[in-house]
């Protein structure tokens, strides 16, 4: 779908296409999915990060506490996440090779196979040698967002470090397929570049990707640009309908790809779009670096969070209005053995 007849549908004020467009994504989530919803919880081991993009909390000039936790920390945190019953983390870092080099991430993840099923990474684009070693230590997905396909407006917004390599963090997706990591999300950061050109950008992008490694699982996320402790980083705000019809024309030109929504959105929202296309969530989430089990820090968050339901409550409304949670859709299988054949 080209750019032209995503803004038509975007800008159509009509009541009734809304409804039709969130019915018929209803109906293929329903189709596709059933009413299972996947759980899990991020962890941020480090808030170091050495690109300058101006619209992110850790930005390398946002004057912060800055924090990397130790391996031990990091055991703590993750058995006080793994205690709430769920089984799949997603570890995030900054944008800092240096401070928290491949090997550090390497080792936090084999803290987390003592816990979890599914470990998934949120850090900064690597090789495909470095993912495989992710890989290979017990990583199963990454994942790692545009942010804007706009060329020229990724260039004003990313002004120092690694990320201004447009090319290389496009190119990211294939080397983690390459390395044999089995899921990857993509997305966009919704209110930073054009909207339907970004979304048709984003739509190739996965197709793209779905024809070259058909044998990955793929999700889509659609945050919207948030403040940080009140601080707006841009007027170019996306109202909660337009919101509603991005993720709902997703799920009907891609009936099969997960779609997740994270606590940037109020718990209003959220449960919204869970009758209609979202298919995974974050519970019970922090954005500064640890705060699972004592140890969170004084420095500002990544962004602010919407939704503070913790993993109980997140749990107890989705059984109690008919979805079934799910804590772990596959059982770990040793991904060294993958790599060395």
């Amino acid at each position: 779908m080209n750019s032209h007849a995503i803004a038509a549908i975007l800008n159509d004020p009509s009541r009734e296409q809304l409804e039709a467009l969130a019915q018929h994504a209803k109906d293929l989530t329903r189709q596709y999915f059933g009413r299972a919803i996947g759980l899990y919880t991020p962890l941020y081991i480090s808030n170091y990060c050495s690109s300058h993009c101006t619209y992110c909390g850790f930005h390398s000039h946002h004057k912060i506490k800055r924090v990397k936790l130790t391996l031990e920390e990091i055991d703590t945190e993750l058995a006080a996440i793994a205690a709430t019953g769920i089984q799949n983390v997603l570890l995030l870092t900054g944008e800092s090779p240096q401070a928290t080099p491949v090997r550090y991430i390497q080792d936090a993840v084999v803290i987390a196979k003592k816990y979890f099923q599914g470990i998934a990474l949120e850090v900064f684009p690597m090789s495909v040698d470095d993912y495989r070693a992710l890989y290979a230590a017990g990583a199963d997905g990454v994942t790692i967002y545009q942010e804007t396909y706009d060329r020229a407006r990724y260039k004003d917004v990313h002004l120092g470090g690694q990320k201004q390599d447009y090319d290389f963090r496009y190119d990211a997706p294939r080397r983690i397929a390459a390395a044999g990591m089995r899921h990857i999300s993509i997305g966009i950061l919704l209110g930073l570049g054009p909207l339907a050109e970004d979304l048709a950008s984003l739509y190739a992008h996965l197709r793209d990707m779905e024809q070259a490694f058909p044998g990955v699982e793929y999700s889509l996320s659609f945050p919207r640009l948030r403040a940080i402790k009140g601080a707006p980083f841009t007027p170019n705000l996306i109202d909660d309908i337009t919101l509603v019809k991005i993720m709902a024309l997703t799920r009907t030109l891609f009936p099969r790809v997960g779609i997740n929504l994270s606590t940037r959105e109020s718990a209003a929202l959220r449960n919204r779009m869970l009758e209609i296309c979202v298919t995974r969530v974050s519970a019970g989430s922090k954005t500064t670096v640890g705060g699972y089990a004592g140890t969170a820090t004084e420095g500002a968050p990544q962004f602010d969070i919407n939704d503070a339901r913790s993993t109980p409550e997140m749990i107890e409304y989705l059984k109690t209005h008919g979805f079934d949670p799910v804590f772990t859709d596959w059982r770990r299988i040793d991904n060294t053995q993958s790599t060395s054949s």
